[in-house]
């Protein structure tokens, strides 16, 4: 099931050619849509990496259990190991990189992304990708799967998300407005809060209904779309957005 979430929209420069409120989604009017960016692991690709056995081995069980309590929006294990030394953080590095390879052994498409990435090329309608996984891994998704995404940023690209810096790069190469652009992901910390903080349309992932009101509520950040499938994305954009013919 689809939902429409309320938006607060920011204040950005539109295109002459879409010149109309960010108010649209309440109206008829529609705004107009040049690029969809996807998260990867658990958007693009069927989610099997364990972070919380992954945390737990970084982090030890005690500091896991704290820091958890203290973010209930989801543990930033890339942003709080910056703060670590060199040998811990290179030991950190090393665990994360054994999950992350046991999650490339595994690598499947998400049901529906390849079917939604044929949709976008009809419409010519751009699809970058962000992830915070290593650029191995998008290499390794792009030749298994033959669906390339362009431009695609792993963690390589400084800062990583929830920094808007990333997308704000995909809008420059692409020379598209933020705002004519949507970021799925299923992350609310980091893929949505990339997506607002950049000032672009967001769609929300949860396959799982792991995410509510409270969620929302608790982290200042709701999204405008929230989706259990891709296969919903089509409709999405065609019901919503202006796209090219």
């Amino acid at each position: 099931m689809t939902f429409l979430l309320s938006r607060t929209f920011l204040s950005l420069t539109l295109r002459p050619s879409c010149s109309i409120s960010m108010a649209n989604l309440t109206t008829n009017a529609k705004a107009c849509l040049r690029g969809v960016v996807f998260d990867m692991d658990g958007t693009l690709t069927i989610p099997v990496i364990d972070f919380a056995a992954m945390y737990r081995s970084v982090l030890g069980e005690d500091e896991y259990k704290r820091i958890k309590a203290e973010s209930p929006t989801g543990i930033d294990i890339l942003h709080h190991i910056e703060s670590w030394s060199p040998d811990k953080q290179q030991k950190a590095y090393e665990i994360i990189a054994d999950y992350e390879k046991q999650g490339i052994d595994q690598l499947q498409i998400m049901p529906g992304a390849a079917e939604l990435c044929g949709f976008l090329d009809s419409r010519k309608i751009k699809r970058g990708l962000i992830t915070r996984n290593v650029k191995k891994a998008i290499d390794i998704f792009h030749q298994r799967f033959e669906v390339i995404f362009t431009p695609a940023l792993g963690r390589e690209f400084r800062p990583y998300k929830p920094n808007p810096d990333p997308l704000l790069h995909i809008c420059s190469a692409w020379d598209i407005q933020p705002n004519e652009v949507m970021m799925v992901g299923d992350s609310l910390k980091d893929d949505i809060a990339c997506g607002k903080r950049a000032g672009a349309f967001t769609c929300l992932l949860d396959e799982t209904g792991r995410y509510g009101p409270d969620d929302f509520s608790v982290s200042g950040l709701q999204p405008d779309f929230k989706i259990e499938s891709l296969s919903e994305i089509q409709n999405i954009l065609e019901t919503n957005f202006h796209l090219n013919p």
